[in-house]
């Protein structure tokens, strides 16, 4: 269950980090508020997923999952421009993140 709420969490923090650059310092309101509700579940299912997952291994999978959600949105809605290098890269990103789920268990 665990993991579970993890990658919740790392999708919610995909969604603060894009309504944060939308809200164009806290100046657009519904951006902002969606910023802080998304951020607070986030966070709170990041230290929910802690009690279970040792924490370096939660905070890279969640910063991981939230990174790269992050820069496929941004890429999709053309906020920022797509390359083969970036899709890589962000692909290895997950790779990684998938690494940790899979060596985490162990001692």
């Amino acid at each position: 269950m665990s993991w579970i709420i993890l990658i919740l969490s790392g999708v919610l923090e995909a969604v603060w980090a894009t309504a944060l650059g939308r809200s164009e310092g806290f100046t657009k309101l519904w951006p902002s508020v969606i910023f802080g509700a998304a951020l607070v579940v986030s966070m709170g299912g990041l230290a929910f997923a802690m009690r279970d997952i040792p924490t370096g291994t939660a905070y890279a999978v969640w910063v991981g999952i939230g990174a790269a959600l992050t820069v496929v949105v941004a890429m999709v809605t053309g906020a920022e421009a797509i390359s083969v290098v970036k899709v890589l890269l962000v692909l290895g990103l997950v790779g990684c993140v998938i690494g940790l789920k899979l060596v985490g268990d162990t001692h």
